[in-house]
């Protein structure tokens, strides 16, 4: 039995586009609010654009306010692309955008109502109910279903980015605690037994759509919010593409219904989509060690709160990517320097607020900034959450009370090491050595960017645990599939840290 994905795919190649027509007759659109109306404005579009369109999504909503009178609309504008499918000869799906949800015989009805009744190939649904509020849509083997995950709205992040902890031991900074939308994708993915199981990610959310085709790499995606939400086209499909240059569907509506010629509206975009999966295809066969989304250097995703933070340090100059004379006297094609926050106050306060999402699962007393870069920031940490600050002096005072350690503190503490960043991990053994000589107990280093070159294993052998609030594969991974960096950048700042670690 063809499942809805494989016809999807079918017209994908058919037609080659995936450009979904939303369907969406806003009565500021209409010459008369009415369903008549609302009809004949779609079925204008499907005329007009059925040739460029992978599938056709008319929301339910706007026929539904009219009544059973647009409902018999809705219906005659699912079979009016039926019937322009079997003129062109090639089937065209239809995804009725209604985000139902409900249990039981509820389920079992709002199913029969879309795909007996309307006769919708698919539907977008709500999964906060469970499983068992999909399963009577799921009883549909021939058709599909495609789950809010990280929708396009303002207000998304509300419960969609709500942490979720996999485990009884679980950390912040282990893959076990993730952002309730990155739990939608990996239970898709489990779920998706059928091929008929796809998920609804916003075009205005990029970091979450790259997110999520990392925790979902089979599904096909239905993706709103290009043109009038503002959401950039290139980058969607940069994010949210597979490798087969299949499993995305862009979704547009305004920017086609209410351009001056639909048809060359969505001519264009079909045509532009095109291009860049092509230009894509020979940018990866380029580069064939791994793909351009999928992560090879860790297998953590980036929660919103460190995907911004990455991209805000990437824009105030704190990373830098070029060709770099080290200490060492290597030739580095990335530079960390975060001595540059005291000049952004509020990347700062940014910074400061990521390093308490892993302070507050550790035990201690005070915090002890190492000089220089980390004395600024775990000023801003201390004024935020009120914590105490000490830290360990380069050079003994040699004058007044010859302090090694500056600030108040008692023998017997714990005191959390804080630094900007750690390669080796040299230089915190250093600080250790003078807080634990003063009478201080160390366990715990936390810092912001983990280079990732030997630091949390050498500080492991020695009985310290080192938490990173970031990890430079993590944001490699991460600006790789947004298309932040470029791809021949990443790739020398890979070879560049595995010949070195």
């Amino acid at each position: 039995m063809e499942t809805f994905f494989s016809f999807l795919a079918k017209r994908v190649d058919d037609c080659s586009s995936l450009l979904c027509v939303g369907l969406d007759p806003h009565p500021s659109d209409l010459p008369a609010a009415s369903a008549e109306a609302a009809r004949d404005f779609c079925l204008n579009i499907i005329k007009t654009t059925a040739p460029y369109a992978a599938a056709f999504k008319p929301n339910a909503a706007f026929f539904e306010l009219y009544g059973p009178e647009g409902w018999a609309a809705l219906k005659d504008v699912i079979a009016a692309v039926q019937a322009e499918s079997h003129r062109m000869g090639s089937m065209i799906p239809v995804i009725l955008d209604a985000k139902r949800g409900d249990i039981a015989s509820t389920g079992e009805a709002y199913a029969k109502s879309a795909f007996e009744s309307l006769g919708a190939h698919a539907i977008t649904l709500s999964p906060f109910l469970g499983k068992d509020s999909i399963d009577p849509f799921l009883a549909y083997k021939e058709k599909g279903v495609f789950l809010l995950c990280k929708t396009s709205n303002p207000g998304a992040a509300d419960l969609q980015d709500l942490q979720v902890t996999k485990g009884a031991d679980s950390r912040p900074d282990t893959p076990h605690d993730m952002p309730l939308y990155i739990h939608i994708a990996q239970l898709a993915q489990s779920w998706n037994t059928g091929n008929n199981i796809g998920l609804v990610v916003g075009a205005t959310q990029l970091e979450a759509l790259v997110h999520v085709r990392a925790s979902a790499p089979d599904l096909w995606l239905l993706v709103p919010g290009v043109g009038a939400q503002g959401g950039d086209l290139q980058a969607a499909l940069n994010a949210g593409v597979r490798v087969d240059g299949k499993g995305l569907l862009i979704n547009v509506s305004r920017a086609i219904s209410r351009a001056e010629n639909p048809r060359l509206a969505a001519a264009n975009l079909r045509d532009e989509m095109s291009q860049m999966i092509m230009e894509r295809t020979i940018e990866s066969s380029k580069t064939p060690s791994h793909s351009l989304n999928t992560p090879t250097f860790s297998n953590n995703i980036l929660s919103s709160q460190q995907s911004t933070l990455a991209d805000d340090l990437l824009s105030a100059g704190c990373i830098k990517f070029g060709e770099f004379a080290l200490k060492s006297g290597l030739k580095s094609p990335i530079y960390i320097d975060l001595r540059r926050l005291v000049s952004y106050p509020r990347l700062l306060a940014q910074v400061a607020e990521a390093y308490l999402s892993v302070l507050e699962k550790l035990k201690f007393d005070r915090l002890a900034g190492l000089p220089y870069a980390a004395i600024p920031i775990v000023t801003a940490i201390g004024l935020q959450a009120g914590y105490p600050v000490i830290y360990p002096r380069k050079e003994i005072k040699t004058y007044g009370t010859k302090a090694e350690i500056e600030g108040e503190y008692q023998a017997g503490e714990t005191a959390v090491v804080i630094d900007d960043l750690t390669t080796t991990g040299e230089s915190k053994f250093e600080g250790i050595e003078k807080l634990t000589n003063a009478g201080l107990m160390v366990k715990d280093v936390v810092v912001l960017i983990d280079r990732q070159s030997g630091a949390k294993e050498a500080l492991a052998q020695a009985g310290f645990r080192l938490h990173a609030v970031l990890t430079i594969g993590e944001m490699l991974d991460y600006w790789e599939m947004a298309g932040k960096v470029e791809a021949d950048k990443i790739a020398a700042t890979r070879t560049f840290l595995k010949a070195n670690k």
